[in-house]
């Protein structure tokens, strides 16, 4: 990241890097599992013949105590028929319509799939048994204007074991922080068009990490089953947080927003015809071979896609569940806000160092990466990191000179340690042959050697140890022409190369160009009004 904003300084009227969407699930874990779920009934004096009528009367008291503060302060509760409708768009439309300014917006009603228990049958042993499974529920979804989250929701599912969601937005969460310490901004929607103090605003962000995510989620947890305390009093069971998904934002505000419009179609055609698998990959810090090459041994999907929506057009690279995307977030007359943000779903692809869960605080190690909040700190870090790897390989764009400016230099002769050496010529066969070689995303991280060079260059394995050295020497010498021309660097105390920053900006240009239809460069005018 330092690398975009170093190149657009003069151009950026601040930054800011926070959590957007967070969604928690609280689980009470002794209740997740068959066995444990047992224990509960056996404590509770619960048998499996009367759990019926024991689990919809308790399904009643819940649904029924979690509704008493809706109807205390007159807020809708509102059955959905259909699980399809949106529920921010319906609560969001109360929320206007009553003028909500803190406390609860309303209470939506919802049946959804869920995990749960039922008791079955088992032929064989000729006993009844508890079974763990899909099965559908009403779902209480509560809608609030929180004092601390801003506008936030948290569902619970009225059957047992009584799972909670909670799904908040950082930049909702620093508009109140903002609003405690009296510091003006200008919001359009979750993002900010001018803040007071950028940097406060930032520690203001950061400080959100340090939560005491237990305390904060559990208050939350308690609004939407007050009556958890009583069920639980003999068989203690509090909920266990995790962070079921995380989206970490960047957003970058530009002073012009005809620059942003300018550049962004660029940044956008860059992202969809140059970075490649392994550059996803290294984005979302994925182990790749000592080539640069996507290991082997990994298994599932690297896609990359374009969309247009309201909010602007969107590029999305994804690693299975986990993604960073790009979308011009925010136009207004006087500002612009770029936003780039990863998404972790799949936490457990990454790594973490840390002792092992219920071992020696000394036995430390790198070991994946839990969805529980005492590990949201290294998802936090994992997400900044993959923001800032794509920014920076964004800023290898050329936003300013023309196609002819940027070739000039290289097309014409030039000397090597006292040799002349010749023009390049960007559209000649060879030479593209040789620029498509060099920028293969393979070499970003370990750059490329003689030999990676030959594989590319040359089809097959050379037939004699005579023509293998002919290739390796003519390869030779495409790699001191690149190198007397400023596009290849040699990686020190090795015997690799990598681009140069100037590098893969001109061969980023030269190979647009080469896939730009002529339709778009040249379109046809329209035809003379009749």
């Amino acid at each position: 990241m330092t690398r975009f904003i170093s190149r657009y300084a003069d151009r950026i009227k601040g930054v800011l890097s926070g959590f957007d969407r967070l969604v928690f699930r609280g689980t009470l874990r002794p209740l997740a599992y068959v066995q444990g779920f047992q224990m509960y009934l056996n404590v509770v004096g619960v048998r499996l013949t009367d759990f019926a009528d024991h689990a919809t009367a308790v399904t009643r008291e819940v649904r029924e105590a979690s509704l008493v503060e809706a109807q205390r302060v007159g807020a809708p509760i509102v059955y959905l028929r259909s699980s399809q409708t949106s529920k921010e768009e319906t609560a969001r439309s109360i929320a206007a319509e009553r003028q909500v300014q803190t406390g609860l917006v309303c209470v939506l009603k919802s049946v959804e799939l869920c995990r749960s228990y039922k008791v079955v049958g088992n032929r064989e042993t000729q006993r009844l048994e508890l079974e763990l499974g899909q099965r559908k529920c009403l779902h209480l979804y509560h809608y609030w204007m929180h004092p601390v989250f801003g506008f936030m929701n948290a569902r619970i599912q009225t059957w047992y074991p009584f799972n909670v969601q909670i799904c908040l937005n950082g930049r909702e969460w620093l508009a109140r922080q903002m609003d405690a310490e009296g510091m003006p901004y200008v919001r359009h929607d979750n993002c900010f068009a001018d803040v007071g103090d950028f940097a406060r605003a930032q520690e203001l962000l950061d400080e959100q990490l340090k939560s005491n995510w237990p305390q904060l989620l559990g208050e939350v947890g308690r609004q939407l089953n007050p009556i958890h305390d009583h069920l639980f009093e003999r068989f203690h069971a509090d909920y266990y947080w995790s962070t079921a998904q995380s989206e970490w934002a960047t957003d970058i505000l530009f002073h012009d927003p005809q620059f942003l419009a300018n550049l962004y179609p660029k940044l956008a055609y860059h992202a969809m015809t140059t970075l490649n698998s392994p550059d996803v990959m290294r984005f979302l810090g994925r182990t790749l071979t000592p080539s640069g090459g996507i290991h082997p041994a990994f298994q599932g999907d690297v896609t990359t896609d374009l969309k247009r929506r309201v909010e602007g057009t969107r590029v999305k690279h994804a690693v299975n569940a986990n993604s960073v995307k790009a979308y011009d977030k925010l136009y207004t007359p006087v500002v612009a806000a770029l936003r780039v943000e990863t998404t972790i779903n799949n936490a457990e692809e990454f790594k973490v160092y840390r002792p092992k869960e219920g071992g020696e605080d000394t036995d430390l190690a790198w070991r994946e990466l839990r969805k529980g909040t005492a590990d949201l700190a290294r998802r936090v870090e994992v997400s900044q990191r993959a923001n800032e790897r794509y920014l920076d390989a964004l800023a290898s764009v050329d936003d300013s000179a023309t196609l002819a400016e940027a070739t000039r230099r290289v097309a014409q002769r030039t000397t090597w340690m006292g040799r002349s050496v010749r023009a390049l010529n960007p559209f000649c066969p060879s030479d593209l042959q040789l620029f498509q070689a060099v920028s293969q995303g393979e070499f970003a991280i370990a750059g490329m050697r003689n030999r990676d060079l030959r594989r590319l260059l040359y089809d097959g394995e050379a037939a004699s140890v005579e023509e293998r050295r002919r290739q390796s020497g003519c390869v030779t010498r495409k790699i001191r022409l690149l190198r007397a021309h400023g596009i290849l660097q040699k990686v020190n105390k090795t015997n690799r190369y990598q681009l140069t920053a100037s590098g893969r900006r001109l061969i980023t240009a030269i190979l647009t160009a080469r896939d730009t239809k002529i339709s778009q460069l040249a379109p046809e005018p329209l035809p003379n009004a009749a």
